[in-house]
């Protein structure tokens, strides 16, 4: 098991040294207050994840073995710097004006100033992350090649629907439609454009995923072997933690104004995830226990709804991490149980 984390506590070893400087070299004596941020947050963003590792061991196991390595390599540092660093900068000088040059500043250097504005984009970038998240929990639920219920009184139902075209798509509009309702007249064109930026988006990945998966299958039935995909597959799960880590981003200002402290920390736990993901694909997690696929996505539905509620109402970090924990446990739980009964049968 080592090998698989292995980067991860290099990181971490690396991560607490960088903090711990950075914080005494801005506020001296304030080192080991720093260390103790670092690592709570780096457990915060594992426990926030957790089920977005399920969902990215499921495409990954459709890639190739160049892509998963890039997925660690590459993907990390899109992850830290582009999504946990750079992308908020970027966001924050959208709509507010300034430059990305001037906001680096002030994220540095004048911090109560760039959380303010980080605030005031608050509601329009959850939207986008819940939207995009809505839209894969519907997707699945919906797959008419899904033949497997977790919660069949819900599930079974909901699989009967797919026969309306784009029902998908529909349940999210009207999602992002009741949601507007609750939203300051002031803001709701932005939180309406940012929602249906992250529909869109979804559709146009997952369509392009989709026609390059068809392609890789025919090829394999020609020449032999399994289809694999490839950048595409690459960008369709950068763009799931981009979604996942945006509430997480945010939410990490309520504990630490310091971006750079906040960066360290959740690249930690964003390699730790990396490293659980390749774990499950190697040990064949999700063939083993049946249900996880199904918790995870639950749990994405329920972070959606979650996202689109903290447009109006501040929600700390450790509900939204403990309620897909508890979704995804009790999916591990439920196939532990299913295994079990099989087992019984098989020895009968």
């Amino acid at each position: 098991m080592f090998k698989y984390f292995k980067g991860s506590l290099f990181v971490t070893i690396a991560g607490l040294i960088a903090g711990y400087l950075w914080a005494e070299h801005v506020h001296p004596g304030s080192g080991f207050l720093a260390l103790f941020i670092v690592v709570f947050l780096s457990i915060l963003e594992v426990t926030l994840s957790f089920d977005n590792a399920v969902i990215n061991a499921m495409k990954l196991e459709k890639m190739d073995d160049k892509w998963r390595h890039r997925f660690l390599t590459w993907g990390i540092a899109i992850a830290v710097f582009g999504m946990r660093f750079l992308f908020p900068i970027i966001v924050v000088a959208l709509f507010s004006g300034l430059t990305v040059y001037a906001v680096t500043m002030l994220a540095l250097y004048d911090v109560d100033r760039y959380a303010y504005y980080l605030h005031e984009v608050h509601a329009p970038l959850v939207t986008f992350g819940g939207a995009f998240l809505m839209m894969i929990f519907f997707s699945y639920f919906f797959n008419k090649e899904k033949d497997c219920h977790w919660i069949s009184c819900i599930e079974a139902p909901m699989l009967k629907l797919n026969c309306i075209k784009y029902i998908d798509v529909v349940l999210s509009m009207i999602s992002l439609m009741i949601l507007q309702k609750f939203i300051p007249e002031e803001q709701k064109l932005s939180v309406i454009m940012a929602g249906f930026t992250g529909i869109v988006l979804y559709l146009v990945i997952d369509s392009v995923s989709n026609f390059l998966e068809l392609i890789a299958e025919r090829k394999a039935a020609i020449m032999g072997g399994t289809a694999k995909l490839g950048f595409i597959g690459f960008l369709y799960l950068e763009l799931i933690d981009a979604s996942f880590s945006l509430d997480g981003v945010l939410g990490s200002f309520a504990i630490s104004k310091d971006i750079i402290i906040i960066s360290i920390g959740l690249a930690i736990g964003a390699m730790f995830v990396r490293s659980l993901t390749i774990f499950m694909v190697d040990m064949k997690t999700l063939k083993q226990y049946l249900y996880l696929e199904h918790g995870a996505h639950w749990a994405i539905g329920f972070l959606a709804v979650i996202m689109y509620i903290s447009t109006r109402v501040e929600i700390p970090e450790v509900i939204t991490g403990g309620v897909g924990l508890v979704i995804v446990s009790a999916a591990f739980i439920s196939s532990i149980v299913h295994n079990k009964k099989l087992s019984s049968k098989k020895d009968t």
